[in-house]
């Protein structure tokens, strides 16, 4: 649905992004993962058009901005990280303001204000002026006018900032909604965010795509873990796919090893210890949690 390729902006001197090429399909929701500055803010203002690629090209189904950036306009929503707000209009006169900016037909834009505010839980506070409103609550409305015209795209640059738990709990309930019927860009630094609602990251470094990769095969490590009775070392050492076996500390009196081996070699482990007669209490595949994976890229980019 979305083709990013070899995609560089540059400003005088300075690379905001660096060649980063990457594709993402209709329905998925894929987190754009890094430090601020990493260049995500940049790459999502050149989807939308808001900014132009020094070089490189994006297509959205055919689509290409520049040449048809109005129409790729007309089917994304877009949350800025501060979204621009008119302090002095109600929530609701903004919503109308922003369905008629949207190209929402007059006879639909009544109906499409109300499904806005309900999905983003802003009844109570849609005749309010906007600035009496929260920073979260601003948020929340915010993200109201990016779904109003019911977009194929929608892109979100720091979705929870400013949020309560209770309200970033709504915020990743309402992502989830929205994926059943559109492809999702969620940008944040928050390892959380994206583990919480994301299927799918893209980690950015100075500029340059690191990583790409399903959240549940980056997670996965390339080792198991084993809980026995006893000493296993003589039955694991041999075992074809394990590369090494690590002694880890005891716990409850059961004997710990870590196994430098793919899951594929889980049932030749187990085979191998009852083989041995050795009491087998605990075989699983190592996981990283993203904070873990996070920095290991980094540190693995700074070392060249």
């Amino acid at each position: 649905m979305i083709q990013i390729e070899q995609l560089s902006r540059r400003y005088g001197g300075f690379t905001a992004v660096d060649d980063v090429s990457f594709t993402i399909g209709g329905g998925e929701v894929v987190g754009l993962l890094g430090h601020n500055g990493a260049g995500k803010t940049t790459i999502m203002k050149m989807i939308c058009g808001f900014l132009e690629p020094t070089a490189g090209s994006i297509t959205v189904d055919g689509l290409r901005v520049g040449r048809d950036t109005a129409a790729i306009q007309a089917r994304i929503g877009y949350l800025p990280e501060n979204c621009p707000v008119w302090p002095e209009m109600t929530v609701i006169d903004y919503l109308d303001y922003q369905a008629a900016l949207h190209g929402v037909p007059e006879v639909q834009r009544n109906a499409a204000i109300v499904r806005a505010i309900r999905r983003t839980a802003l009844k109570e506070k849609a005749a309010a002026p906007i600035h009496t409103l929260s920073r979260g609550y601003r948020q929340r409305v915010g993200v109201a006018q990016a779904i109003l015209h019911d977009p194929d795209i929608v892109i979100l640059d720091e979705p929870t900032n400013g949020l309560d738990p209770t309200q970033i709990r709504h915020m990743r309930e309402l992502i989830r909604e929205l994926a059943k019927s559109a492809t999702v860009i969620v940008s944040t630094h928050i390892l959380q965010e994206v583990q919480a609602v994301c299927e799918r990251v893209l980690i950015l470094r100075a500029g340059r795509l690191v990583v790409d990769s399903r959240i549940d095969e980056l997670q996965r490590g390339h080792a198991l873990l084993v809980a026995v009775e006893g000493d296993a070392a003589p039955a694991l050492h041999g075992v074809d796919g394990v590369s090494s076996v690590t002694p880890l500390a005891s716990v409850d009196g059961r004997s710990r090893y870590r196994l430098e081996a793919l899951p594929e070699a889980a049932p030749k482990v187990a085979a191998a210890l009852a083989g041995a007669g050795v009491a087998l209490h605990e075989l699983h595949a190592e996981r990283h949690d993203l904070e873990t994976v996070f920095a290991r890229v980094n540190e693995e980019v700074a070392n060249g």
